[in-house]
């Protein structure tokens, strides 16, 4: 079979399918994200994901296993020592990452705090793990009051600065953040992303505007989507991965409000003439129903996702990959509010499968990096072992 044109990628952010091997050393025995908001939820109704083979890889409950799956299937161990978006991201795309990006339970040292209060002339206030929404409800009139910074963090290591629009405007806000970004690139505080949050509105009543800026790190080395560029390739970044990867290798970025229009976008992108990637990240599971410990809603947004599915296997062309995975877990009746370090499923479709097959377990998300790469014939990454052999 020649190569395929053109490969979907699709990250289920959060999306962890049980405990990884090392998940004790991560404080994370038992955790099991898809399998604890399936019972939650008294059985999940994701018919397609299950015609792709979800409970041949293990029973989930609610999602029969079949007798012939359409994808490929697995699960993934993650090689580097993290269980954070980033990482799971960058290790995706063929690094491996060895130290841990930092987290702040207990919010910034004052040595830090003290350094931005000097470069703004201003307060700070906040400083702790916070819901962007509840803290602007908490802060954001005192910061009105005030002029001082609403300084804030989650279980993710990020520093996130909220601002009134009529207080400090987004170009103040973003010359603040990327001077936070300068502070916090070095081993001492190994911060993964500033994010500025400005919003608009009254007491009551704010709101968050599409002014939000991300500040990541680059990534530590070169990644499939470098080298896929640099070889004229396209890699479209639909969602928030363009940030996850600081535009490394991206050739077109497209932002999106949610979910349901990260697959709107995935679908208009399987209607372009392309040859490259197209890459997408659905941040909601994570965002509004892991950390937030809402297996309801997780579930049925893991439903409403399912029932987007038919869009985009009835666009798969004859030379299309289809790769459908996570970057780490996180397991919504787990303790805390943190992603759980988990495998993630590996789904891999195209329309020359007559019957999936259960492949070899994954060693590395690096593999589907690797894979990309062969497909591409461009130079394989340090890291991950190719599957494209097992998959045709």
């Amino acid at each position: 079979m020649d190569a395929f044109k053109r490969v979907f990628v699709i990250v289920m952010d959060s999306v962890g399918i049980g405990e990884a091997p090392d998940a004790e050393k991560f404080n994370d025995k038992g955790a099991d994200t898809l399998g604890h908001i399936a019972e939650h939820m008294g059985g999940l109704k994701m018919p397609v994901m299950g015609s792709l083979g979800l409970s041949n890889i293990r029973e989930i409950k609610g999602i029969d296993p079949v007798d012939h799956p359409k994808a490929h299937y697995t699960t993934m161990v993650e090689a580097s020592n993290g269980k954070d978006t980033m990482t799971g991201h960058w290790e995706i795309m063929g690094l491996y990452i060895d130290q841990p990006f930092r987290t702040f339970p207990n919010g910034f040292p004052d040595e830090l705090l003290d350094q931005i209060k000097e470069k703004t002339g201003r307060g700070i206030v906040g400083n702790k793990p916070a819901s962007g929404t509840e803290i602007l409800d908490e802060l954001g009139e005192h910061h009105m009051n005030t002029g001082d910074l609403i300084i804030y963090t989650s279980a993710d290591s990020v520093l996130q600065i909220a601002a009134h629009e009529e207080v400090i405007p987004p170009e103040e806000l973003y010359e603040i953040c990327e001077f936070c970004r300068e502070l916090t690139k070095d081993e001492k505080y190994m911060v993964g992303r500033v994010i500025a949050r400005p919003f608009v509105g009254k007491p009551g009543a704010f709101e968050r505007t599409s002014n939000r800026h991300d500040y990541a790190l680059k990534p530590f080395g070169r990644t499939v989507m470098n080298e896929m560029a640099d070889n004229g390739l396209d890699v479209i970044a639909i969602g928030k991965i363009s940030d996850i990867y600081d535009g490394e290798g991206v050739t077109e970025a497209i932002r999106t409000k949610d979910n349901m229009d990260g697959m709107d976008q995935l679908v208009n992108s399987m209607d372009k003439e392309f040859q490259g990637m197209s890459f997408l990240n659905l941040v909601d599971f994570d965002a509004k129903y892991g950390h937030r410990r809402d297996p309801k809603g997780y579930g049925e947004a893991l439903e409403a996702y399912d029932a987007r599915l038919p869009e985009v296997l009835d666009k798969m062309r004859e030379d299309d990959l289809l790769i459908i995975t996570a970057d780490h877990g996180n397991d919504p009746v787990h303790h805390g509010t943190d992603h759980t370090r988990e495998l993630v499923p590996l789904l891999v479709c195209h329309k020359g499968i007559q019957e999936g097959t259960e492949i070899a377990q994954r060693r590395t998300f690096a593999d589907i990096g690797a894979t990309i790469s062969d497909n591409f014939s461009i130079t394989l990454p340090e890291y991950g072992t190719s599957f494209l052999k097992e998959i045709k």
